[in-house]
């Protein structure tokens, strides 16, 4: 039975059913984007859209820039070499001193077809290095793909939601799946995806002294790099630096991502950075898959070699065209990415005032940043069924159930697709919402 609501009910209905999505609390996030994108297409109607990570701001001139000399060039008609171009590899290690700290060389900076081939090729050897482990430890919630990684490779995971386990409770509750010995490495994202929380030192150099002890391999991934904006980090070679596990464990392996921080996501460039000592560290059980022992060998020659063979060789140029004017201190890599804060801190208003909770709140003691993305709730709905019942007002979401979160009531939203001139109408969406369930 239909009823008014500001998006067609019945189209809405009929097309989640066209694309036999019977779970919608379970949907993929693509998923999601399909179901929006016929519902637009059916309707006219334009959607609020928070459902996809994607950036929404313009690229780095910087790099479109250098990237078209690339081309012009004629870059497109050689293949890049697997382990990067030079000036790429000797930006990174730059980026890596002047705005983390950290001394590594050249060669353990490997570009990468975006994060997500990062994180599939660190699973396919940090995964098989020992012949007795099964898998990855997830510091939830996180983004869902990558256990999606993990299941197409065949690779176990375990998992827990963070959030109750922060500051010193969360030595003892990893040490419960890495009691085990079946734990290979450790993942997590910082800022998080979706909570936004972001782990303090005392809880980084837990991690990293819990990859020591139990020799596991840290994946970091950076994909919001310098976006908790409640500190600086854009100043190069100055404190503060932007926090990483690295500083306590040589264990470490960090995914940065071109996407967020660089609006550079539709070029799929990322980069790998992997410490020294891993990167030349010797696994024998690595010899089942690779023609090497050693770790950065069978990462670019086994994994990537097999992925992708290398990255896009153009765009390896506007990256290290980026990096070089963010090390050279002529772009600044926070002050345009700022904006997303703004869009958070006006968006999570609307919601609240609109008889929204914010599901993740607090960072231990102190208030949420505003950032990339924040989690909401409705009094009496479930994720799922907010959810649908949102797609019937013009507003879309994932669920926070497909993150790994124990927050089954709540939704992840992304502010970067929701211009300043959308907050009227996402005001005025949620004001009908509101007023069609009211609550108690």
């Amino acid at each position: 039975m239909s009823k008014e609501t500001p998006i067609d009910f019945n189209i809405v209905s009929s097309k989640i059913n066209e694309l036999g999505i019977c779970d919608l609390g379970q949907a993929k996030i693509r998923e999601i984007v399909k179901v929006v994108n016929e519902v637009e297409k059916a309707t006219g109607e334009h959607f609020i859209r928070m459902e996809m990570g994607v950036p929404g701001l313009e690229p780095a001139s910087v790099g479109t820039e250098a990237e078209i000399e690339a081309l012009k060039r004629g870059v497109a008609s050689k293949y890049a070499n697997i382990e990067g171009v030079a000036e790429l590899k000797q930006e990174i290690s730059r980026f890596c001193k002047l705005f983390l700290d950290l001394d590594v060389s050249p060669g353990s900076c490997i570009p990468t077809v975006g994060s997500m081939q990062g994180s599939m090729a660190a699973f396919l050897v940090a995964n098989r290095s020992d012949r007795n482990r099964e898998g990855t430890l997830f510091l939830d919630p996180g983004f869902p793909v990558q256990k999606q990684q993990c299941i197409v490779l065949g690779h176990s995971f375990r998992t827990f939601d963070v959030y109750q386990y922060r500051g010193a409770k969360l030595r003892d509750k990893m040490r419960e799946s890495l009691d085990t010995g079946l734990v290979s490495s450790v993942l997590y994202s910082n800022p998080n995806n979706p909570s936004w929380i972001c782990f303090t030192e005392e809880e980084l150099q837990i991690i990293g002294d819990l990859a020591n002890e139990y020799d596991v391999v840290v994946i970091e991934d950076l994909a919001y790099f310098g976006m908790d904006f409640r500190k600086d980090v854009s100043t190069p070679g100055k404190p503060p630096f932007q926090s990483t596990v690295a500083k306590y464990t040589q264990n470490y392996l960090l995914l940065i991502s071109c996407s967020k921080t660089f609006s550079y996501a539709g070029q799929r460039i990322g980069m790998m950075v992997m410490s020294d000592e891993l990167f030349h560290r010797r696994y024998p059980d690595l010899l089942r898959y690779y023609t090497s022992d050693r770790f950065g060998h069978s990462m670019i020659f086994g994994a990537l070699y097999a992925l992708s063979a290398g990255a896009s060789h153009s765009a390896q140029y506007a990256v290290a065209a980026i990096l070089k004017a963010a090390n050279d201190g002529e772009f600044n890599i926070v002050d345009e990415v700022r904006e997303y804060g703004e869009r958070a801190k006006i968006m999570k208003k609307l919601f609240t005032n609109n008889g929204f909770d914010i599901v993740y709140d607090m960072d231990i003691d102190k208030p949420l940043a505003d950032g990339f993305y924040f989690t909401f709730s409705y009094p009496g709905f479930s994720g799922a069924r907010l959810l649908r019942e949102l797609l019937y007002y013009g507003i879309s979401a994932i669920t926070l159930e497909i993150t790994g979160s124990e927050r089954k009531e709540g939704l992840r939203a992304c502010v970067s697709q929701v211009r300043l001139d959308d907050m009227s109408l996402l005001e005025s969406r949620l004001q009908k919402f509101q007023k069609d369930h009211p609550v108690g």
